[in-house]
């Protein structure tokens, strides 16, 4: 434990370290902002002058706006909502919401629009999973609307996994799981899910890099050689290195996702976070959670891939004699995944990016998206869903790289 505290004091006592914590705390709440910037409304006042807003004024209009909408999202709201969309552009003449003339969407369709999220998709064609549009779809067939999202999930997932029945069988099973009605409350967006996996990557590029020369370093500097020879100098003192770039990484990841919620909440409106995912994403999506729990589901697994990329970052440190190579080889580990998943077929590419520690929060191919997704690691007659295998991998690759960096560690120094 003594040996602990002294390798936390060092690694604390650098510059460099408090100056990586300052920016990725800095880029915390910078990253929460940014999504409040893409936000625009206009309308036009009593006068008929034309209003424009943006950032939180837009945000705060928009809630006003479709605060009637807010609540439980049962099958008579959708008809309701569905039946006032049929109304507006039958008033107008038009058969599309874009058609609409000027200041008619903003008064008509807006207060009503997260009612309406889903609906096309769930009539989606089963056959080429094209969708209609609203002015296609009949207020009466909203009564089975519960029915007709399963078949949809049905023709869906036999097209996204047509050689797995296990995947189409498990995936149905999650969907009939997943509690309804929904709920919706407006204000936060996909955007702000985007914006903290790209503060996870680059978190994890942080702690990869501060963690990857942890031994090298004195491999190159020869201090390893005197260190070798003291009474802990071997097991002890590789053991307390690992676990201090563990630590670090750790409590850095979660003190900044931490910031990042509250920040992005405050900004957003806490109450948004009480809705469903199918309200955002998918209406499909295989999960029954919340927006808010997303966040912090995503924020653990999130650490679970920082502290098993820095456990593999250790390893490779423990296996080179200067600091470029595991440097080197560290940072392609961070960016493997989405290379992966950008230039391989999806069943290759969903096998990599589980094995791959940093998939759970890199670009493309994060658990993120993977929650988000349908996507099943098959073999036969074997599935399961993605996201638990990318947190299943982790677990089982922090003890075991962790392993492996002190034993090579100890190799290393007994055979110099």
């Amino acid at each position: 434990m003594r040996i602990l505290k002294l390798e936390l004091k060092r690694i604390l006592k650098t510059k460099l370290c408090w100056i990586l914590l300052l920016l990725a705390l800095l880029l915390s709440v910078l990253l929460a902002y940014l999504p409040t910037t893409f936000c625009y409304s206009s309308y036009k006042d009593k006068n008929g002058t034309e209003i424009s807003l943006s950032g939180l004024a837009s945000i705060a209009y928009e809630k006003k706006l479709q605060a009637d909408a807010s609540g439980i999202v049962t099958k008579e709201r959708i008809k309701k909502a569905v039946e006032a969309y049929h109304a507006c552009l039958n008033a107008y003449g038009v058969k599309e919401s874009y058609d609409l003339p000027e200041g008619a969407y903003e008064q008509e369709i807006l207060p009503i629009a997260p009612l309406l999220h889903g609906v096309k998709e769930a009539f989606a064609n089963p056959a080429t999973g094209m969708a209609p549009s609203l002015i296609e779809i009949q207020p009466g067939q909203i009564a089975d609307f519960d029915d007709i999202c399963k078949k949809r999930l049905t023709s869906l997932m036999a097209s996204e996994q047509p050689a797995s029945t296990a995947a189409q069988q498990q995936a149905v099973r999650m969907y009939g799981r997943v509690k309804k009605p929904f709920a919706v409350y407006p204000g936060i967006s996909s955007t702000v899910m985007d914006y903290q996996n790209m503060l996870g990557f680059l978190i994890l590029l942080f702690c990869v890099m501060a963690a990857a020369p942890a031994y090298s370093a004195d491999y190159q500097s020869g201090a390893d050689q005197i260190l070798r020879c003291t009474k802990y100098g071997r097991r002890t003192l590789g053991t307390a290195k690992a676990a201090a770039a563990l630590i670090i990484s750790g409590i850095s990841f979660a003190a900044c996702s931490t910031v990042y919620i509250f920040t992005a909440n405050s900004l957003f409106g806490w109450e948004s976070t009480k809705t469903s995912i199918q309200m955002v994403y998918s209406i499909l999506t295989l999960t029954g959670i919340t927006i808010g729990q997303l966040q912090w589901l995503f924020a653990f697994a999130g650490l679970l891939s920082v502290c098993a990329s820095v456990s593999l970052a250790l390893f490779l440190s423990s296996r080179c004699k200067n600091i470029v190579l595991p440097l080197g080889a560290a940072f392609v580990s961070c960016i493997a995944p989405t290379a992966a998943c950008m230039a391989l077929p999806d069943g290759l590419s969903s096998w990599i990016c589980t094995l791959l520690p940093a998939s759970g929060t890199s670009i493309q191919a994060s658990i993120l998206y993977a929650l988000t997704d349908f996507r099943f690691l098959t073999a036969g007659g074997f599935a399961v869903w993605l996201p638990y295998a990318m947190m299943g991998a982790c677990i089982i690759e922090i003890p075991l790289f962790l392993a492996l960096a002190v034993r090579s560690y100890c190799k290393h120094t007994a055979s110099r």
